[in-house]
């Protein structure tokens, strides 16, 4: 039967075969599609296995028997530290009635690292006469904290430290410019880049730390007939007799916070294998973290290391790594020179960097401690008092004298120093100094970068997406 509105067949005349629809245009477009499949998945995996191979084999093999190893008792200090936060307040008032108003400093030092500075700041106010309220925020909290504050015509401080690339961009809105001591002339050359716009400083800088290369006690390394490295095959070597030795988890710990120390070891990598030059095209955003050259320096030096578990699991920074690396469970620590404030004995300490190759100009990262006075201060006068105080040689040589931190001001003598100080900053001979990148670059890249690397230590074969996910939050 004929559907609506088709002709019937004419009386006398024979009615046309059907024909089904040939199958063949079908057939060649299916096969098509298959050359097309298998063309595009051939040539990904030609693309993955052109790319080096990450190590899988165990570099470290004796780390493996070490998990019976005793855990080391974790011991934090108290400093004033409310249990409910990891925040503090400390008021210092002078020894006679004040007569100036008090200053608030907002730092992002607790328990241990903050005492050195809470002494400085009460050698300031017995020098003064101006009381001082020191408030304990990390640096990652004020990030959110500031904006708000700041749209709101408020500030949490008189003088607040915060990282370079904050002050920078936020300077000539809600920052006092700073003269006086905080000037090019009473400074390291280049200290005050990070925080100027154009010939304005709206930062200044204090004391700083290098980040110089692995920490080790020396009676570890004596016990053990143990010696520096002086080439990269022998810091290898180094890291794979620690793994044997009896008690050893992992040669390397891993400290970690939101992810970094775990970036000033990635940053020493670089400068040290990619050179000065390598480190700041990635900070002046001019060398892509996917170049074949940057992929070498990871794929090459750093994680084999990682995938040889050489490396620990990345582990509380200042409480459970430095606790285990110090007990033995651990036997190299990477960490910056303020390390030295922070153990019972810095005699004890010694520290190399990663071994120099030929022909590459080495850096090493040298993060000062900046600040800024909010035009916001209530009190304009005493914040600029302390600030140049802080940015002179007095108030930074009474923070040097005590350990773990490095003047950035002129005058200070090296004589003054520590004598495991006086060796940090010899290490600085003959490299260039280096700001810290993540830091300078902040922003949406600076959570990406730390992120991405605690991911990367946990996960070394996703090396080509950490640095694809790194380079997606590269600010243009």
């Amino acid at each position: 039967m004929a559907g609506p509105g088709t002709p019937a067949s004419e009386p006398g005349k024979a009615s046309e075969n059907y024909r089904p629809p040939s199958a063949r245009g079908r057939l060649i477009a299916i096969i098509a599609a298959l050359l097309i499949i298998t063309n595009v998945v051939t040539g990904l995996s030609a693309f993955y296995l052109a790319q080096p191979t990450v190590s899988a084999a165990a570099l470290c093999p004796g780390s493996a028997g070490a998990a019976k190893a005793p855990a080391a008792t974790v011991v934090t200090t108290s400093l004033g530290t409310d249990s409910s936060s990891s925040q503090f307040t400390f008021h210092i008032d002078p020894p006679f009635k004040p007569t100036a108003a008090t200053v608030t400093v907002v730092g992002p030092w607790a328990g241990p690292e903050a005492e050195p500075f809470l002494r400085v700041l009460e050698n300031f106010t017995r020098l003064t006469g101006t009381p001082v309220t020191y408030k304990n925020i990390r640096q990652e909290d004020l990030t959110q904290i500031l904006p708000t504050q700041f749209a709101s015509g408020t500030a949490p401080g008189d003088v607040i430290f915060m990282v370079s690339s904050f002050i920078k961009a936020n300077g000539p809105a809600h920052m006092l410019k700073l003269t006086g001591n905080v000037s090019d002339a009473k400074y390291t050359p280049g200290s005050l880049d990070p925080v100027k716009v154009g010939t304005d400083n709206y930062g200044g800088v204090y004391t700083g730390k290098i980040k110089p290369g692995f920490w080790y006690r020396k009676s570890f390394f004596a016990a053990h007939n143990l010696t520096v490295p002086t080439t990269f095959q022998e810091f290898k070597d180094l890291v794979v007799k620690i793994s044997k030795i009896s008690g050893i988890r992992t040669p390397i710990v891993s400290g970690d916070g939101v992810g970094w120390p775990l970036s000033d070891v990635t940053e020493h990598f670089i400068a040290t294998y990619g050179g000065a030059a390598m480190h700041r095209a990635l900070m002046n955003k001019t060398k892509a973290w996917t170049a074949p050259d940057v992929r070498a320096i990871f794929a090459d030096r750093l994680v084999p290391l990682l995938a040889g578990k050489c490396f620990s699991e990345p582990l509380e920074w200042n409480t459970v790594a430095l606790t285990n690396w110090w007990g033995g469970l651990h036997a190299l620590y990477f960490m910056g020179s303020w390390i030295t404030g922070l153990v019972s004995n810095a005699t004890d300490l010694g520290v190399f960097s990663l071994p120099a190759e030929s022909g590459i100009t080495r850096g090493i990262v040298f993060a000062g401690d900046y600040f800024f006075v909010p035009k916001y201060t209530a009190n304009p006068t005493e914040a600029n008092q302390l600030a140049e105080w802080l940015a002179g040689n007095e108030g930074q040589d009474y923070q040097v004298k005590q350990g773990g931190h490095i003047a950035t001001a002129l005058g200070v003598p090296l004589s003054d120093y520590p004598a495991v100080d006086r060796g940090v900053a010899q290490l600085m001979n003959g490299v260039q100094i280096l700001s810290d990148l993540d830091d300078t670059i902040g922003g949406t890249f600076q959570t990406t970068f730390w992120s991405q690397l605690q991911l990367l230590w946990v996960s070394p074969n996703q090396l080509d997406s950490v640095l694809a996910a790194i380079q997606a939050k590269v600010p243009a």
